[in-house]
C-alpha cells in the first residue's frame, strides 16, 4: 500500500513525524508537505508561480518532498507527479490544535484531505485538540487504526474524514463519536503594535469557542466531552435546504432581470 502524508504545519513538524512513524508500520509512506508552515490557508492552490520541490533529509535519511506551496498543492502534485505508484490513502496531520466548526473552512490540514477525496483517493485529516505540550502518541495510534478502517471500507472511494482527538491519555478518552460540523469558531481579536519605524501593524489572535447553540452531535461538542470526533466531509458547499425557497422567491420577482430567463420552477 502507498500512503501520502502531508500537513499544514510544515515538513519538519512533530505531528507529521509522529504520523509517519505509526503509519509506516502499515504501508509505504511518502511525505509531501509544505516547506514552511501553511496554517489557515484553506483550500488555496498555487497558480501564479512555479511550485519548487526539494528532497529533504532527516538524520541522514530521506524524509520526503518539501513543496513551496499549500497543503492542497502538496496533495495534487504528490498524487499526480511525485508518487511513483498509485496512492491508496491520503492522511493529513497531525495538526497541533483542533479543526472543528467554522474553522474547518480555514484549515489547510482539512483541505488537504478534501483535495485527496476530490482526486478520488480516500483521505483523512487528523488534529490534536491542544496548542501546548502536544503529545501525539494517542492521535498517531488512532490514525493508524483508522488507516486500516479506511482501506477496508473505502478503498478507491472519494471519502474524506475530519478527525479530532482530545489531548488525553488513552485511558481517559470517553469514546468515539461520529459527528457533524458544528458552529464553533475563532473569536478574533487583533493585537495592535508599532514597529521601530513607527508603522502600525496587527497580529490576528483569539481562541476557538463553542457556540451557545452548539448541538451535542457536533464535532466541537464531542471533543469538549473528551471524545474522538469523526466527521465525514466533502467539497460541496451548496446549501441544499435553501434551493427550493430561493427558487420560489425568485419566481415571485417577475421583474428581476426581465430580459434573462430564470429557471425558477421545478
Amino acid at each position: 500500500m502507498r500512503y501520502l502524508l502531508t500537513n499544514d504545519d510544515g515538513i519538519y513538524a512533530r505531528g507529521l513525524s509522529a504520523l509517519y512513524r505509526e503509519l509506516s508500520k502499515e504501508a509505504d509512506c511518502l511525505i509531501v508537505a509544505p516547506e514552511v508552515e501553511q496554517s489557515a490557508v484553506g483550500h488555496a492552490i498555487t497558480l501564479n508561480r512555479p511550485l519548487m520541490i526539494r528532497r529533504t533529509n532527516k538524520d541522514g535519511s530521506f524524509l520526503g518532498y518539501a513543496v513551496s506551496g499549500t497543503p492542497a498543492d502538496c496533495v495534487k502534485i504528490g498524487i499526480k507527479e511525485l508518487s511513483e505508484k498509485p496512492v491508496d490513502l491520503v492522511v493529513s496531520g497531525i495538526n497541533i490544535g483542533s479543526n472543528v466548526g467554522i474553522n474547518v473552512i480555514y484549515s489547510g490540514t482539512v483541505s488537504a484531505a478534501t483535495e485527496g477525496a476530490i482526486l478520488g483517493v480516500p483521505s483523512m485529516a487528523v488534529s490534536l485538540g491542544t496548542l501546548r505540550n502536544a503529545d501525539y502518541t494517542v492521535a498517531a495510534d488512532f490514525a493508524r487504526m483508522m488507516s486500516r478502517f479506511m482501506i477496508k471500507y473505502f478503498a478507491g472511494k472519494s471519502v474524506a474524514l475530519n478527525i479530532n482527538v482530545p489531548p488525553l491519555p488513552r485511558s481517559e478518552i470517553k469514546g468515539i463519536a461520529v459527528t457533524r460540523q458544528g458552529k464553533a469558531r475563532l473569536i478574533e481579536c487583533f493585537d495592535k503594535r508599532v514597529d521601530p519605524r513607527e508603522r502600525l501593524y496587527y497580529w490576528l489572535a483569539g481562541e476557538t469557542q463553542l457556540s451557545e447553540q452548539e448541538e451535542p452531535d457536533s464535532d466541537g461538542s464531542a471533543l469538549s466531552r473528551g471524545m474522538i470526533s469523526i466527521t465525514p466531509i466533502h467539497n460541496d458547499m451548496t446549501r441544499h435546504d435553501a434551493i427550493g425557497g430561493l427558487k420560489e422567491l425568485l419566481g415571485q420577482e417577475s421583474t428581476l432581470f426581465t430580459s434573462t430567463k430564470c429557471e425558477c420552477s421545478d
